[in-house]
């Protein structure tokens, strides 16, 4: 190919394939145009992204496909830079064009920082300044034609990072976002097999599709179409062998404060032909009155599919309860055909009709369990509130927990929006269970089955976690769930000492109490930690869980000043926080911001209906949440103040912290630029293109929070004392390059900003203000 052409116009696309256990590298598909005021950004379109890989124990083999397209009416003329990582991992790079292999060579971090700096002087744009500190592999020139499409094709090797039992693997996705479309289709299909077992799987990032083939095989799968990503691909192995695996991940960003972990748990698989420990279920289904039509069809076909997945030796009984309790039988029954066939007529003969007394179903349910030597779980469904017997909710929820001698946990699944939803979550959280709350227009059946069926074959049961010589505190979920075949334990807490530890888990196993130990090691305090999410992912269940409190229990100073402090330092913006993403609202007013959030949490008050509902739901996502994504805003709209005492702040809260929607596909947080536009129109006037996007006002940027302030992000944990002290640097000087050589690679994230930033590094402020724009280059 002609490194010279005659015609055109020549731009250089800077694309990373790197990943795994190394620095980040930010920075995937650009096209830098050589005209020298044309921005990095938006200048092709990427219209595809395919990556296979097989890990094969530590070491990766990756194939990533793009396709570029040239929307333009000028030929570009691009050259591929890659940026390369600290550590030299990568091996039998490879990369073709159309199918032809285009030759290119590797550039050490001095010549490498030299091309860097010299195009963003040229071009005056502060994109590529992230990657100054990495070496470069630099290819020769192709031409992308206007209109059409280029395929790009990547292979490499690379050793991934391992750290005892731990493999990780990542690929850069985010910086996509320069892509001036979304992406039609982003799919990632990653196989792992291992000598050793595979135990834990987790993808911090994404719900991805995880499929076991066994102890020694697993497929990853992920598809996304019409998405911008602005996050990286994240996977996290662990290999071992023997019948149970635990591993510790942890992040310490300072000495003086804790660290915090991610503990993952997982059992075997388990073999053909060995029985799975037997357990105590008992189905608990209202059938008042409310419950007429399409609910109780929904509720029989729900309790049939249950009972299809029970197995020979578990013990098992229905409530069925309006103003009364009926048991299918007095007793529990163990589970055969015959008596399933019994069951499933009395399930076909429930009729709706009659008030609503869950305290004597509750009371039925549980006097029926008479020991401890198997799991017992009580599956409790309803649609209404308690209007027969006892009905104060407080006294309820008492009465439940004294009954349950033999320590069941309580499931409750809430139905439409006539709940008492405070009075479900006291159920479950007193009786270590969870709630799940159904809207009026989703399945019961899908719900209740999608539960259940993760829950079929308890291994470990009445769990204890310890790590020994360390003081462990704030460790979520509260109660430890019971571990089930092909499942796995998630706990996110903080610790004190760093270094060696042993993880010491205990728990049943049948009627044997049995105890696993592994050795693990805490971090010390690290920059640029590639864990930096376990204290996000800490962070989002712990505001989950002062919520709760304050939900149960009322407010109080304490717990209102650390709901604020954890949603301004994390972005982590509820319906009750909400008011810091608004431009004129100090990010460090304390009282003030105290007051605005105790009146916004106001609306708690409402136990049922849609906010009342809509709020509790909400509130479990933050306290269940298996990855940091998901209580972060991702899309839609913050409610105002005087939205959320009007009964609509909750949904579109919702909306807001992106619960269930990928990590991949998310956007930053976004609030209307009018302080006051509803959210509802907004959104839905976008999705048909009539109106602006509207402006970001809280984004992640690495692992900082920055909050649109002042026309400038401002870094969320700056005061306003610091600020005044700031050191003001003007883009594109030579003190900017300067800062940009001195500081670790990764912070230099902070400095490729296209728009004002103020941000704290090490114990320095810096104000970056852009150039003027009449500056000479």
């Amino acid at each position: 190919m002609n490194p010279t052409p005659a015609r055109g116009v020549r731009c250089v696309v800077a694309v990373v394939a790197m990943f795994g256990g190394m620095a980040e590298v930010r920075g995937q598909g650009l096209i830098v145009d050589q005209r020298a005021m044309v921005p990095i950004a938006r200048a092709y379109e990427i219209r595809e992204v395919s990556l296979i890989g097989k890990l094969r124990d530590q070491v990766a083999e990756v194939q990533v496909s793009q396709t570029f397209h040239n929307p333009g009416s000028v030929q570009i003329e691009a050259e591929f830079l890659f940026p390369m990582p600290e550590e030299g991992a990568v091996q039998d790079f490879v990369l073709m064009v159309d199918g032809r292999e285009l030759p290119g060579r590797l550039l050490p971090k001095d010549e490498a920082r030299r091309i860097y700096e010299e195009i963003v002087r040229r071009k005056r744009d502060p994109a590529l300044l992230e990657y100054m500190g990495r070496g470069i592999y630099r290819t020769s020139v192709f031409p992308i034609p206007p209109g059409a499409n280029r395929k790009v094709t990547m292979r490499y090797t690379q050793l991934c990072r391992r750290e005892r039992d731990v493999v990780e693997f990542s690929y850069p996705m985010s910086t996509q976002k320069f892509t001036a479309k979304p992406i039609q289709r982003l799919s990632i299909d990653l196989n792992i097999r291992g000598k050793e077992s595979i135990k834990s799987v987790y993808c911090p990032t994404d719900d991805a599709e995880i499929r076991r083939h066994g102890d020694h095989e697993v497929d990853v799968r992920l598809e996304r179409r019409d998405v911008i990503p602005d996050r990286d691909f994240r996977m996290v192995i662990t290999f071992a062998e023997g019948s149970f695996s635990a591993s510790l991940l942890s992040d310490r960003p300072s000495d003086s404060d804790d660290g915090y972990f991610l503990l993952l748990a997982s059992p075997e698989v388990r073999a053909a032909g060995v029985r799975p420990m037997p357990k105590t279920v008992l189905f608990v289904i209202d059938r008042s009155g409310s419950m007429a039509g399409k609910k109780i069809e929904q509720a029989r076909r729900t309790l049939k599919s249950v009972l299809d997945n029970l197995r020979e030796d578990d013990l098992f009984n229905i409530i069925a309860y309006d103003d009364r309790a009926e048991p299918f039988k007095p007793e529990l029954q163990r589970y055969d055909a015959r008596i399933r066939e019994e069951a499933a007529r009395f399930i076909d003969n429930i009729r709706e009709g009659g008030s609503t007394n869950i305290d004597a179903a509750l009371s039925s349910a549980l006097g029926m369990i008479r020991d401890r030597s198997r799991p017992s779980y009580v599956l409790f469904l309803t649609d209404g509130l308690p209007t027969a017997g006892e009905t104060d909710e407080r006294r309820i929820a008492e009465r439940c927990r004294k009954a349950n001698e033999h320590r069941a946990r309580v499931f409750c699944f809430g139905v439409g929006y006539d709940v008492n939803a405070r009075l479900l979550d006291r159920l479950s959280g007193g009786n270590a269970g969870t709630s799940e709350y159904v809207r009026p227009d989703e399945d019961i059946e899908a719900h209740v089955g999608r539960f259940y069926g993760k829950m079929t074959s308890p291994v470990l049961t009445e769990i204890r976690l310890e790590l020994s010589g360390v003081d462990i505190n704030r460790t979520y979920p509260r109660d430890l769930p019971d571990l089930f075949e092909g499942g796995q334990l998630v706990v996110a807490g903080r610790y004190r000492q760093a270094g060696r530890t042993t993880i010491r888990i205990s728990g049943r196993v049948a009627e044997e109490r049995r105890t696993f130990e592994f050795p693990a090691e805490l971090a010390g305090s690290s920059r640029g930690s590639t864990h930096d999410y376990v204290e996000r992912l800490w962070a989002v269940r712990r505001v989950g869980d002062l919520i709760d409190q304050i939900d149960l229990n009322g407010p109080n100073r304490e717990l209102i000043d650390e709901l604020v402090n954890l949603s301004r330092h994390y972005g982590l913006l509820t319906p009750y926080t909400a008011f810091l993403a608004d431009e004129n609202v100090p990010l460090h007013a304390g009282l003030q911001n105290q007051a605005r959030t105790r009146m916004a949490l106001e609306s708690l008050r409402q136990e049922s209906g849609r906010m009342g509902v809509v709020q509790r739901r909400d509130k479990q996502a933050y306290m269940q949440a298996d990855r940091p994504g998901m209580g972060q805003s991702m899309s839609g709209s913050f409610p105002t103040q005087r939205q959320m005492m009007g009964g609509m702040g909750a949904s579109m809260a919702r909306k807001s912290i992106g619960v269930g929607q990928s990590g991949l596909g998310g956007a930053a947080a976004t609030v209307p630029v009018q302080a006051n536009a509803s959210a509802p129109m907004a959104n839905a006037s976008q999705e048909q293109g009539s109106v602006a996007k509207p402006r970001e006002r809280v984004k992640q940027i690495g692992a900082k929070t920055f909050f649109f302030k002042g026309g400038r992000w401002v870094d969320s944990i700056i005061t306003a004392e610091e600020e005044a002290k700031a050191r003001k640097i003007v883009q594109f000087t030579d003190a900017y390059f300067r800062l940009a050589r001195m500081q670790e690679a990764e912070e230099n994230i902070y400095l490729s900003q296209d728009e004002p930033i103020l941000v704290k590094l090490a114990d320095q402020v810096y104000r970056i203000d852009p150039a003027p724009r009449n500056a000479v280059p």
